[in-house]
């Protein structure tokens, strides 16, 4: 009776929007490793597609622990996840397999885990835990506690050379403001990346003039306003303190290959045969698709390889040569209608914990899928960052599947919450 009880309450429109988008990105892994000359099963174990079925088949046996489990649970243990993939993240320094550059992965034969992948929704579970206390993140002592539960997972990945999965963690600082941290805390970086880019775009000096004439004039507005006054000048200093470090960031802080990412993101026709091939050939894959796409199987950019790494990172452009725009739209509505579902479940919940857990699973999917078709479209620069659910990968898919079903559980279970009230 209970099972059936909890089944009537599991949103299944939001199950049904993830199986849709889990079932195109395994036809888009097959289509990306599709070889014309051997014409391998989608099952085949010894390629990508066959070994996502695994994954996907792995997935499902999660989903049903994660709804046998009591969503209470998640919440109880929600310090005890976040320490073991932190005790996780420390071992994978000293005894993980580096890969592409990156020391993130446990590897036993062929089967690899990346604790990095894990570690987004353990944040998740140890921030709503801590903000389900209601602290005012008006004081700085409680916004610096919230932000370090994210902001330490994320420089541990730093060390690990992954640069691109940290900044993900970047994007729970609008859990934050959704939980009442100040705007200009989520505002300041954004001027922080717009001044940097524009350093790089413009002439410094006529830059620096620009933002001493817009503070003199913010100052001539404001006479009768000391302290409007103070902060304007204290922003001027750091905007100009920003413009001079830029060069030092790109040639002191910026390995290598990131500092030429950021150089293309640019000026995209800077190194098309060298650092630039990936997304020079990703657009035009995408291009190449038109209004309808050339048809399943049937992708040149595709079939013929020139797209590096197009079963993981630059999966969306496979979709974009083969099913054309209707296939990219069709696949934006289906992110669209499930960060609308997440936000809804989140916003319809009664408890702290799974409100605050809903808006986390919202950012963190909203990030990767907007940062990883940006750098598929040239948009953003290559960060090494899969599309949720869609991208080939097993520690990858398992965590989304982990961040999206807890939260599905904590919601058919909201109920209870209400009659502990």
């Amino acid at each position: 009776m209970r099972g059936e009880k909890l089944q009537k309450r599991i949103d299944w429109l939001t199950v049904a929007l993830y199986a849709v988008l889990v079932l195109g990105g395994w036809f888009s892994i097959y289509a990306a490793d599709y070889d014309t000359t051997t014409s391998s099963s989608i099952f085949n174990l010894e390629q990508n597609a066959g070994k996502q079925f695994i994954w996907i088949l792995s997935s499902i046996a999660i989903i049903v622990g994660v709804f046998v489990l009591d969503g209470k649970m998640f919440e109880t243990f929600s310090w005890v996840i976040y320490g073991v993939i932190i005790v996780l993240l420390l071992l994978v320094l000293f005894f993980g397999r580096e890969v592409a550059g990156s020391r993130s992965w446990f590897e036993l034969g062929s089967f690899r885990l990346q604790p990095s992948e894990f570690a987004k929704f353990a944040s998740i579970l140890a921030l709503a835990k801590f903000l389900s206390n209601n602290p005012n993140l008006k004081e700085f002592s409680n916004l610096f506690k919230a932000a370090a539960i994210f902001l330490f997972p994320a420089a541990l990945i730093v060390l690990q050379g992954d640069a691109g999965t940290a900044m993900v963690f970047g994007s729970l600082v609008l859990v934050l403001y959704r939980e009442g941290m100040s705007p200009w805390f989520l505002i300041a970086p954004v001027l922080f990346i717009v001044i940097f880019l524009l350093t790089l775009l413009v002439a410094k000096t006529a830059l620096l003039i620009a933002i001493i004439v817009l503070a003199l004039l913010g100052i001539a507005f404001s006479v009768r306003h000391i302290k409007r006054i103070v902060v304007i000048v204290g922003i001027t200093i750091i905007f100009i303190g920003t413009v001079f470090s830029v060069d030092f960031v790109l040639n002191n802080v910026l390995k290598p290959h990131q500092q030429r990412r950021v150089q293309l993101l640019v000026n995209p026709d800077l190194d098309p045969l060298g650092v630039g091939w990936n997304t020079t050939q990703s657009k035009i894959a995408i291009g190449s698709g038109g209004f309808t796409g050339k048809g399943f199987l049937q992708g040149t950019q595709t079939k013929f390889d020139f797209v590096p790494a197009q079963s993981t990172d630059f999966i969306f452009c496979t979709i974009g040569e083969e099913q054309g725009w209707l296939g990219t739209t069709f696949i934006l509505v289906m992110f669209g209608l499930l960060l609308m579902r997440v936000l809804a479940i989140a916003d319809r919940q009664k408890g702290s914990f799974a409100r605050v857990y809903g808006y986390g699973v919202a950012s963190v999917i909203f990030f990767h899928m907007t940062v990883n078709i940006a750098m598929t479209i040239g948009l953003f620069p290559v960060a090494g960052i899969p599309l949720p659910f869609i991208s080939y990968g097993g520690s990858s898919l398992w965590s989304f599947t982990i961040l999206l079903f807890i939260l599905i559980k904590l919601d058919a279970q909201r109920m209870q919450v209400l009659q502990r009230f």
